[in-house]
């Protein structure tokens, strides 16, 4: 089963109340096997002109376990404590490419 990547980009306005939300996240991640890979950090636009002022990215074991994370109870509450913290936060899944073992 390939792994799922969760991408999102956000622009953070007020930092303070994301904290909540940073907060109350990660422990929902992990609850459904989710892993951040990116969160913020020194970013490069090579190509094109796509310039997301933050970008986070996380993996999880399979696109179903990433969707339930998304419609949990649990992180229904913590989407609620980013409300009104940032100008943008779009979110995409995608399911990874399936590589055989090793």
């Amino acid at each position: 089963m390939p792994v799922a990547y969760l991408i999102v980009e956000s622009s953070i306005t007020d930092p303070e109340a994301f904290k909540q939300y940073m907060a109350a996240a990660p422990a929902v991640v992990r609850e459904f096997g989710g892993d951040y890979l990116v969160r913020g950090g020194r970013m490069d636009v090579l190509e094109g002109n796509w310039t997301p002022p933050r970008l986070t990215v996380l993996r999880y074991p399979s696109f179903e376990a990433a969707r339930n994370m998304y419609d949990s109870p649990a992180y229904v509450a913590a989407r609620a404590l980013r409300q009104g913290s940032t100008a943008c936060f779009n979110m995409v899944l995608v399911e990874g490419v399936d590589t055989p073992p090793a």
